[in-house]
Formats: C-alpha cells, structure tokens, sequence
C-alpha cells in the first residue's frame, strides 16, 4: 500500500488537474478496513473519500495498528502540502534527497510530561530572545504550554532586530533615498539646489525603527503569557537555568524543555582587534559618527556587501578585501559576475584572492598589510575605518553546556538530531547555534517546528528551500540549487532567463538593471532553482519559494496569470523561456 502512496503522490507532483484513483488494498495487509483512498490536487489536495464496505475480522493489535494507519491517512488528508508532506517522508513515502533536514516527528512525542498550570516549573524554557527564541517561546505559550523567555541583552529581537538586520535595512533604504534624490530625480523632472545627508537624523530614524519593534516584541508577549526574565542564563542542571538579571540579582528558572536560541556572534580574524571605533564590526558599523572617506571591508558577503554599500552612497570610497576568488560564494555564478559588475558600477572596488596580514591603528587611519592569498609580495592599504565581516560563529559561551554534556561539533555547533534535541533528553537547540543557514528566517522556523515536537505534533523545516537575500541595490534573491550545484548532481536540467530591461514596469520606473534565472529538471520540468537580481528582489523571490514547496513545474508559473505591469512578470518570462519560449524578448 505505501508503494502505491507514493505512486500518487509522485503522479500530483507538478500538475495543475484534478485527478483521481482508486486505491485497493492488498489482501494480505493490515489496512483491508480501508477500501479506497482518493489522492487529488484541487486546490489544496489530499483527501479521503468513503469508508470501507466492509472489515475482514482481525485481532486487537491489528486494530491498534490500523487506528495508527487512519491517524496516518485522516493526516494526509490536512489542507496542508507542507505538513502533508512531512507525514510522506516520515513514512518514507517521498524522495528526501535533496533536502538538507525535513524533520518531522512520528506518532509518539519524546517530550517530557507538562506542567500543570500552578506548577512553578515551565513546560519550556527558552534561552535568548532572538528571531528563533521568541518566536519559539511564543508558539510554545499559544500551544498551550506554560513558558519563559531569558535574554541577556534586555532587549527582545536578538542581533537581527537591535544590531543586525532591520537597523541595517533602515540606513540601506534611507541611503538609497539620498543617492536616488542626489543622482536620479532630476531625469524624473524633480529639481532642487542641493541635498545633504543628516547622519544624526538618518541614525535617529534607524533607532526609531529598532526601539518600536523591540516593544511590539515586549507586547506579544504580555498576549500571550510567555514570562520575560532579563539576564545571563547558564544551565546548572539538564532542567535548571540560572540567571545573573540585569537589575544585579540571581534567579533560578526551572524547565521541563528547554531551549538554546543563544544566536551567533561576529567572527574575529587572527591579529585584528575590533574596538568598535577605527576596525569595527557590523555592530560598529552601524553607529558611525561620521561618514569615513575611505572604507575598507574585510569580507565580500552578504554583511560586507549591504554595510559597504550604505557608505559608499553616502560617498565613502568602499574597497572590498576578499580572501575567496569570489565574492558571496554561495549565490549562482551567472548572477553572481551581473552582481558584481553592478557594484562595481557603483564605484566599489574588489581585491578578491587577498588576505590580511597585518594591522597598524598607531595613526589617525588604519593601515592594513596585504598580499596575495597564495602569498607573494606584501603591499599596504589605508583607511579611515575597517568593517571586519568574516562572518558569524555560534555563541555558546559561558551556557555550561560542558557541565550538563551538550554535545558540540569542531565549529561549535550544538548537535541535534532531526527534532532539535541535542544529546541530553529535555534539551533542544535552534537556531544560528546549530547546523544550517545563519539566517533569522531559518531561525524562527527552526523555533516553530522545535515547539511543536515538544508538543506531540509535527515540525517540518526544509533548509535546501530557505530563501537567500543580499539587500543591496539591485537586491539579489534565491531559493533552491545553483546552477554549479545541479551540474554537480549531474541532472539534465534546462536554463530560462528573462532580463529586466525587457519588463515594462523596471522600464517605467527606471530601473531597469537585473535578470531572472530558473533551472528546471529537463525530463519532469520540475523547479529545481530561481535566482533573482533586481530591485526588491527579495521581495519577488517568495512566488519561487512557494512553487518549489509544491514541486511545481516552470510551465504551472508560466500559465499562472501575472498582474501587468508588474516587475513578477519577469518571473512568468523567465519561466516560459524554461519550458518554451518567451514571448517579450
């Protein structure tokens, strides 16, 4: 029966018709109770239609079997593809292959028993209040289980929403509206004598935006009941965490589940010291007094790329240092050379297959020792100030995992195995802490399914479909395998490109710079990558995002009607050149 599951399950893949089929069990199963399952798509798929005609007489285990075999079968049958299809692979029933982790969880919960409501112990503990801890603790307290939240900083949001994400896209949007008013709203008939940049001003905004959002957090939390203790926890037990609070007290907070969502922390280079005022880290970086004349980045991805490009619109000169042959490793090769010669349209300047080998501060500047990656001769660099962004390591410092027998890899990332729990029954870790995408995104996802274990239900979470976004301008966005990687599975696979400058909205709107690419498996045309370089790309990217959950074709995006003129019709052309041809270019 479960070949013939998966049989329908793999016929609905890319299809957009309604279709049924009668499914009879074989004789010698323990499903005879089932007569017939009818598997379809129409809208949102799998359903069960009628009970069986009749049941053969069977034993009270086969019973207890078979009712496990309807809980199994009443699932499919959730409007949810997603959670749907965590149920297939955890049956086995559907291709895994090409997921990083797709965790799921079985019929039975390995969580610990819960709390009653006046108990003081939690059902969960979370540590850290990041995108991935709050977000857990939330869904923890709307599942219904008693929980607490311990964060350091004193303020909820973790790096991405206090010294990471939103304050950098608050200077990315408001350095883009100072160059756009500076070199573009002339040729759009807007004129004025002069613009200048308000660095307190356009600071005061960022902050705004972070101080806003860290309350709104704060409220979510009074809604749903999730206590808030401030402070440093460490773990003295497998179900205790101490905390030193920020008001100078110590407390113990008691927990059947819990939690590690302590995030990540800049990753230093061998020799260079940050000190947040001439060599700085994105943290820095973000509250610079004044605009440096010469900037020097220490790192060509997604962190490097964003913050040297808000100075060099505000007129830094960004020169980028880059010790790989290519900048943001991880983005498709194609779009990544477009990329790169588009940055450098803006003025910024790339020294890739370069390291750093020495630091001079004694100045007023900075002076850096250079030389080729592979060695050879040594030459110097100054600047004004340095933004060191090698990248982000997991931070477990200090939590007394060694003491409760946490296990952790050479990176320092905790182990879990597929439902988040690490080596010690009762404790779970999400996250930047574990394997995975550094990504807040990721992190609430991760946060989300973990709860959900501990719940007794199913979590899912599929790292190979996590969306990729580098906030410059143009943005670029991508979801599923790069070309390089489809080669390197040895796929047949098709290619369909669509460039911006043929879409009639990026040429109504001036800008026009950027392209669409799909790759598409050749024989089931099946989506298996989308990479998208254009303005508010990040914003495009999710129409792909959700297709490849689905397993759908280029042809069902082609056939899917496209409001006009919008820049998503880029995404339509692109996916007709994949199965066919396009039909404005």
């Amino acid at each position: 029966m479960l070949e013939d599951l998966d049989r329908l399950y793999q016929a609905q893949r890319g299809r957009n018709s309604l279709f049924s089929e009668k499914f009879c069990a074989p004789p010698n199963t323990d499903m005879g109770m089932i007569e017939r399952i009818i598997a379809g798509r129409a809208g949102n798929g799998f359903w069960i239609v009628g009970p069986a005609s009749s049941t053969p007489s069977i034993s009270k285990k086969k019973k207890q079997y078979q009712k496990k075999t309807i809980r199994f079968v009443e699932a499919m049958a959730m409007p949810s593809f997603a959670r749907r299809k965590a149920i297939l692979l955890s049956r086995n029933l559907c291709n895994s292959s090409d997921v990083l982790r797709y965790s799921l969880l079985s019929l039975t919960s390995s969580a610990r028993s819960f709390s009653s409501s006046g108990s003081e112990e939690n059902d969960v503990v979370v540590i850290g209040g990041g995108p991935g801890g709050y977000v857990a603790a939330i869904k923890a307290a709307q599942l219904g289980l008693k929980t607490t939240c311990i964060e350091k900083r004193g303020a909820l949001g973790g790096t991405c929403l206090n010294v990471g994400c939103i304050p950098s896209k608050a200077l990315l949007h408001s350095s883009h509206m100072y160059h756009e008013a500076k070199h573009a709203f002339a040729s759009h008939g807007v004129k004025f004598s002069s613009v200048e940049v308000d660095l307190p001003a356009m600071m005061g905004q960022k902050d705004k935006a972070v101080a806003n959002l860290t309350r709104g957090i704060e409220g979510l939390f009074k809604k749903n009941k999730v206590n808030y203790v401030k402070g440093y926890g460490k773990f003295i037990s497998p179900s205790e965490v101490s905390v030193d609070t920020t008001e100078g007290g110590s407390t113990t907070v008691k927990g059947k589940n819990i939690i590690i969502a302590t995030g990540s922390d800049v990753k230093s280079l061998p020799g260079v010291t940050i000190d947040e005022k001439k060599i700085v880290s994105s943290t820095g970086a973000l509250a610079l007094s004044e605009i440096p004349k010469k900037l020097v980045v220490i790192g060509a991805g997604y962190i490097g790329l964003e913050m040297g490009s808000v100075w060099g619109r505000l007129g830094s000169e960004v020169t980028v240092v880059e010790f790989a042959s290519d900048i943001v490793p991880s983005m498709d090769g194609e779009v990544r050379k477009q990329f790169q010669r588009s940055l450098e349209k803006q003025k910024m300047k790339f020294m890739l297959k370069t390291k750093v080998v020495g630091v001079d501060t004694s100045g007023e500047g900075v002076k850096l020792t250079i030389e080729p990656a592979a060695g050879g001769e040594q030459s110097t660099l100054e600047a004004d100030v340095v933004l060191v962004s090698a990248g982000r390591t997991p931070f477990t410092a200090g939590l007394g995992l060694d003491k409760i027998g946490v296990d952790t890899d050479k990176a320092g990332r905790i182990t879990v195995n597929e439902r988040f729990a690490t080596t010690v029954p009762g404790v779970y870790a999400i996250g930047d802490v574990i394997p995975g995408p550094m990504l807040a995104h990721k992190a609430e996802e991760d946060g989300v399914a973990c709860v959900e274990f501990i719940a007794g239900k199913e979590g899912h979470v599929d790292y190979d479909l996590v969306p990729g976004v580098v906030y410059t301008h143009p943005e670029v966005a991508s979801v599923g395998k790069t070309e390089e990687q489809v080669k390197a599975l040895g796929v047949e696979y098709r290619v369909g490109k669509f460039p911006f400058m043929a879409n009639s909205r990026a040429k109504a709107i001036d800008d026009a710079e950027g392209v669409v690419k799909i790759l598409a498996e050749k024989e089931s045309d099946r989506i298996l990558g989308v990479h998208i370089m254009a303005p508010n790309a990040g914003e495009l990217i999710h129409e792909a995002v959700l297709a490849l959950h689905y397993g759908a074709s280029s042809e069902d995006i082609a056939r899917t009607c496209h409001a006009h003129p919008t820049m998503s019709e880029a995404l339509k052309e692109a996916a007709m050149a994949t199965y066919d041809k396009p039909i404005h270019i």
